[in-house]
């Protein structure tokens, strides 16, 4: 036993009134129970207890001693009590990693309800286009759309996410609405661009259902998906975008899906990215209200936002 344990067996001898019911209390010898209390005493260079064959009373020293050995099971009482509290109310910081698109699409509305729940989780969000390091990084948790790279880290998918042609009716306006792959090879679209991926040509499924490719007649690249779903906003061009990124672009008529009849391949399904299977409980309960948001069942959210979308591009369901 160390010093701890030594204090809290007097603590037992003192409260049942005997070694032998503080022997019989730990499930341990009576003998056991002498030599510690013995130990303690000459490791505190006090006597503790004047003993008889019958019973024992308490010397000065040893009373101060056992009100001090109270105060600190009272302590160690209170930190064990401390640490399940702190598992059963979620604290600390939560880095979660995301492209800038998807944190104000997808995560914002979900943190703002998060931390309405769990008020003592910080949040450390990180948006921008750069493939961070989830684990030199420090980060929890990271959501990404693409093929995994690193093979250490664990991948769920959460979501799938679908394509769509967009353009708006100033743009359709000027420059007709398309009816088949060669009208809509003519006319000017936007490009997304980023160090390892330069966007060039449509891919879409023939008759066959094999992977075909459309040259685009792109005039404005960018690095920002945003970016890009603006230019087809302002009439400058259509657009390739992931469904995802919509809200109410459809709905109120600014933006208008063209060439539903096309069988678009899916965008790649996000998912979710983290270091380890054992999730600590403020990750795996974030993760939880993203799937909540996303939907567990049925199309995602954003689906929601394209009337009809079921039934367009290939889609059946």
């Amino acid at each position: 036993m160390d010093l701890t344990s030594r204090l809290l067996l007097l603590l037992d001898v003192v409260e049942r009134g005997s070694y032998a019911k503080a022997a019989e209390l730990r499930e341990i010898d009576r003998s056991v129970v002498s030599k510690q209390i013995a130990k303690l005493e000459q490791e505190l260079g006090v006597r503790l207890l004047n003993r008889t064959t019958r019973s024992f009373a308490l010397t000065e020293a040893g009373t101060e001693v056992v009100n001090r050995a109270q105060l600190l099971r009272e302590t160690l009482t209170e930190t064990v009590e401390a640490a399940k509290r702190f598992h059963l109310r979620p604290k600390g910081v939560l880095k979660v990693a995301t492209m800038s698109a998807m944190a104000r699409h997808i995560l914002n509305p979900v943190i703002l309800s998060f931390q309405q729940k769990y008020p003592e989780i910080l949040i450390e969000l990180r948006a921008d286009n750069r493939m961070v390091d989830i684990v030199g990084e420090g980060f929890d948790i990271a959501f990404r759309a693409g093929e995994l790279q690193d093979s250490t880290l664990i991948a769920r998918s959460i979501a799938r996410t679908r394509q769509l042609l967009v353009a708006a009716p100033s743009f359709l306006t000027r420059y007709g609405t398309p009816k088949s792959l060669e009208e809509l090879s003519l006319l000017p679209a936007g490009g997304y661009v980023v160090d390892s991926y330069r966007e060039t040509h449509l891919k879409y499924h023939d008759t066959s259902n094999e992977i075909q490719q459309l040259p685009m007649n792109i005039t404005y690249y960018t690095s920002d998906i945003e970016l890009l779903l603006q230019h087809a906003i302002d009439g400058r061009g259509y657009a390739l975008v992931p469904a995802f990124l919509l809200r109410d672009e459809i709905t109120s008529g600014r933006l208008m899906p063209i060439m539903t009849q096309l069988s678009l391949p899916d965008f790649h399904d996000i998912s979710a990215v983290y270091p380890h299977r054992d999730l600590p409980q403020r990750t795996r309960l974030f993760l939880d209200e993203v799937i909540k948001h996303i939907g567990n069942e049925g199309p995602p959210v954003w689906e929601r936002n394209i009337p009809g979308f079921d039934k367009m591009y290939g889609h059946k369901h």
